[in-house]
């Protein structure tokens, strides 16, 4: 993402079954390349991909997707029960504060934990990291509690490449798959509230959603001798 809030490309490799070797390299190419280290990664419960990230950019904040999350433990639950817990956890994610989310969470888990600790145990497991969005701007919110801006785009990809599995070569492939991604990158929509983009990245800290008052004086005052130098 640029400065102005703009999501980009950054890079693109083949890989075996998103295992963790193929994560490192293309971390560590990042990395090489000089990269800025993430504050934030986001992605769904592939274990390659999150033990990677702690390996080559151990301070990044985790955010669990909350799309393939509510799948995940939703495909635990009999069909009866789906659409009940799918409003119960909406309720979670879209809570104002994490005090209430918590609060929607234990609700959750008392609800269904007798019957179906399956589904329960699914969500728990990552009951944190589904919640480090209230760290950052609320602005930002819609943007980082899933992996759904870039999904669509992933589809797109895995249909086309789908098609002419096997009929080429897979540098070909990759270019195929860049082509479509950046033809596709020119609709993903800028994040929401990039102005706060600056304090993410000097680590000013937010609290559901909002820039800590303390540290926004001292961001302000900060900024204030910066003028008048």
């Amino acid at each position: 993402m640029n400065g102005q809030g703009q999501k980009e490309l950054i890079a693109l490799e083949d890989g075996f079954r998103e295992s963790t070797e193929s994560w490192l390299d293309l971390l560590r190419s990042l990395r090489d390349r000089g990269i800025v280290p993430p504050k934030l990664v986001i992605g769904d419960g592939a274990l390659g991909f999150w033990s990677a990230v702690a390996e080559v950019f151990p301070e990044a904040r985790h955010q669990r997707c909350w799309f393939h999350k509510m799948g995940n433990v939703l495909d635990k639950l009999p069909k009866s029960q789906q659409a009940k817990a799918k409003s119960m956890l909406q309720e979670i994610w879209m809570a104002a504060t994490r005090k209430e989310a918590y609060q929607a969470f234990d609700t959750f888990i008392a609800e269904y934990e007798a019957k179906y600790p399956k589904a329960t145990e699914c969500l728990k497991k990552d009951k944190d990291a589904l919640l480090t969005f209230y760290d950052f701007p609320a602005e930002h919110w819609v943007h980082i509690r899933t992996t759904n801006p870039i999904e669509s785009t992933f589809a797109t990809v895995r249909n086309r490449t789908y098609k002419v599995k096997g009929a080429f070569s897979s540098k070909t492939i990759v270019t195929m798959a860049f082509k479509l991604i950046q033809s596709a990158q020119k609709l993903w929509i800028r994040l929401r509230g990039f102005h706060h983009l600056d304090n993410v990245i000097r680590g000013v800290p937010f609290k559901d959603g909002k820039l800590v008052e303390k540290e926004n004086n001292l961001a302000i005052n900060e900024q204030s001798k910066q003028d008048a130098a």
